[in-house]
């Protein structure tokens, strides 16, 4: 899969631009606060129907404008164009027709983004793990953000229950209904994380071994709060304590993941080189994961990164990488990618203004 062509109109600082992309690397370079990320998050938008960086639809349309636009053309002519407005929701269109749900758009346009942020998988907090697995879960399995959405619905009226009963608004029988329908949906979840995690592990096993030389192993745990053999008896239990706080204590809203190099935690004994290492098996696991079960290979959207790695990781990650489409920004063009990188499609980024410069 790959980008051939983008146009963006009043999207954040770039007032409109027209940028073709090689199907190969394609860095795109320049100072801080220029446009090079809201590149990527125009590409991610089209992915994902919703931006990496705000839940604010209005904030990424340029200021004093009332709309902004972005057509992306890829692969054999398909074409994704999203319409942001200030007073009203986005329109996304697919080949020309507008969707009706989010949903019928995961896996059009398949994408893996990698940003500073992500190095920090390992030590982070369990939300962005679970972030990890949710937003590839649902690029490969329409089933599951459906499912994912269902769940967050009941939890949501779940915990307002709990509220009205620690009130003595409602009785507290009324939490069996909630229940029933949060432990179904969530054994459903449960069972494709189980699956989502056993996969992506084969991959990170086999990529962590080969960045470390042979020297280390990895092995990556999936850690639900609560099991599908215990998770109505673990509601239950803590059903005072929940209307006590008004919010639910158990479930797959508490999942967590867990990592271990040679046996030993990642996290508590891993240096902060081997914890980057482990965030870097993983990302470039999911590339392999999208793959298997798509039998495509998305576009890879890597945001300053190189600048995290020390040079040997830099080397690596290029030489991973040389045979998907990748947009990669940096401020400048760092001796990992002179010595790696022999073809790549160049861009200098300057105030939102996108100047397209020969390859080396």
């Amino acid at each position: 899969m790959h980008v051939k062509k983008a146009f963006i109109r009043n999207f954040r600082n770039i007032t409109e631009e027209t940028i073709e992309l090689s199907n190969k690397i394609n860095i795109l370079y320049g100072q801080n606060a220029q446009g090079k990320t809201n590149f990527l998050e125009a590409l991610y938008l089209c992915a994902m129907g919703r931006s990496m960086r705000t839940n604010i639809e209005s904030e990424m349309i340029r200021f004093e404008n009332s709309q902004a636009d972005i057509k992306l053309i890829f692969d054999n002519s398909e074409k994704i164009d999203v319409h942001l407005f200030t007073n009203r929701k986005k329109i996304i269109d697919v080949n020309s027709v507008q969707i009706n749900k989010l949903g019928e758009l995961f896996g059009k346009f398949l994408t893996v983004i990698f940003s500073p942020e992500d190095l920090q998988l390992v030590k982070t907090n369990p939300s962005v793990r679970r972030k990890f697995m949710d937003t590839e879960l649902c690029q490969i399995n329409k089933i599951y953000y459906y499912e994912l959405k269902q769940y967050y619905r009941i939890l949501r009226q779940r915990n307002n229950s709990l509220k009205k009963i620690r009130e003595n608004k409602l009785p507290k029988q009324i939490l069996d209904v909630w229940d029933e329908q949060l432990i179904k949906c969530g054994i459903n979840i449960i069972n494709q994380r189980y699956e989502f995690i056993e996969k992506i592990d084969n991959h990170a096993q086999k990529i962590y071994f080969y960045v470390t030389g042979g020297t280390e192993s990895l092995k990556t745990f999936y850690k639900p709060n609560a099991n599908v053999q215990d998770f109505e008896s673990k509601l239950k239990k803590r059903r005072d304590y929940d209307i006590l706080i008004g919010s639910t204590s158990a479930g797959i809203h508490k999942d967590d993941l867990s990592f271990e190099i040679n046996n030993m935690s990642a996290k508590i004994f891993g240096s902060q080189g081997q914890q980057k290492s482990v965030a870097l098996s993983l990302k470039l696991a999911e590339i392999y994961l999208i793959h298997e079960i798509t039998n495509k290979f998305p576009v890879l959207l890597l945001d300053d990164i190189l600048s995290e790695l020390d040079e040997s990781r830099q080397f690596f990650l290029l030489d991973a990488i040389k045979n998907f489409q990748v947009i990669l920004t940096c401020t400048g063009i760092e001796n990992a990618i002179k010595k790696n990188i022999h073809t790549a499609n160049f861009f200098k980024v300057e105030s939102g203004k996108f100047f397209s410069e020969n390859g080396v």
